[in-house]
């Protein structure tokens, strides 16, 4: 029998059930409760949203995904957590973006985004699913969209959270995107202080 099959659902964080056993119990090391300075800063730069069309995956709570519904943008907030969903339900309120529950890797939108948002996504994924993360956020996104967020950088093993080692990471993205910016993080959360990075790809 598989390792990974031997365990419990609740233990296999590519299944909805760890992330709801965790959203449930209150237990999200992850979540900053707020929108972090560097996306504050980038989507200034990029001005109004006026109705492009944005990905947030993995929303867990959400925060990211309100403020840029506030901005004008047109949000889709995505997890495949029944339990992180009705969390970002909660949080949203009566907001114009959509929220659904729903695997990343199955998502197939009518249209491309002009920009996916990347926060503690990568790293709650195990390593096993890695390989198609850049083929997929290619995809999604049209021609000279973003894919900006925060990557969280390491070589130990265990997880979530998974950290990646920057020529793992540049092996997956650079096939399909230009980076554009590479930016130290000042604010981050105990869970992933001095080992992220914000980054900004063009989608070639």
């Amino acid at each position: 029998m598989a390792e990974a099959s031997a365990k419990p659902d609740h233990q296999r964080p590519e299944l909805p059930d760890f992330w709801d056993k965790r959203f449930q119990s209150g237990v999200m090391p992850w979540d900053a409760g707020a929108v972090p300075t560097d996306l504050q800063a980038y989507l200034r730069q990029q001005g109004p949203g006026q109705a492009r069309r944005v990905l947030v995956p993995g929303c867990g709570s959400a925060h990211e995904a309100a403020f840029l519904d506030q901005l004008g943008w047109s949000v889709v907030a995505l997890d495949f957590s029944a339990a992180a969903v009705e969390t970002a339900r909660r949080n949203l309120g009566d907001w114009g973006g959509t929220l659904v529950q729903e695997d990343f890797f199955a998502h197939s939108p009518a249209s491309p985004y002009a920009l996916v948002y990347e926060r503690a996504f990568l790293c709650a994924l195990p390593r096993k699913l890695w390989a198609g993360y850049g083929e997929r956020m290619m995809r999604l996104l049209a021609p000279g969209g973003h894919l900006a967020g925060y990557y969280f950088f390491g070589d130990d093993l265990k997880g979530p959270p998974f950290a990646i080692d920057r020529p793992q990471l540049d092996a997956l993205l650079t096939p399909y995107f230009d980076l554009v910016a590479d930016d130290a993080v000042a604010d981050s959360i105990p869970a992933f202080a001095g080992r992220e990075r914000w980054l900004v790809w063009r989608r070639r």
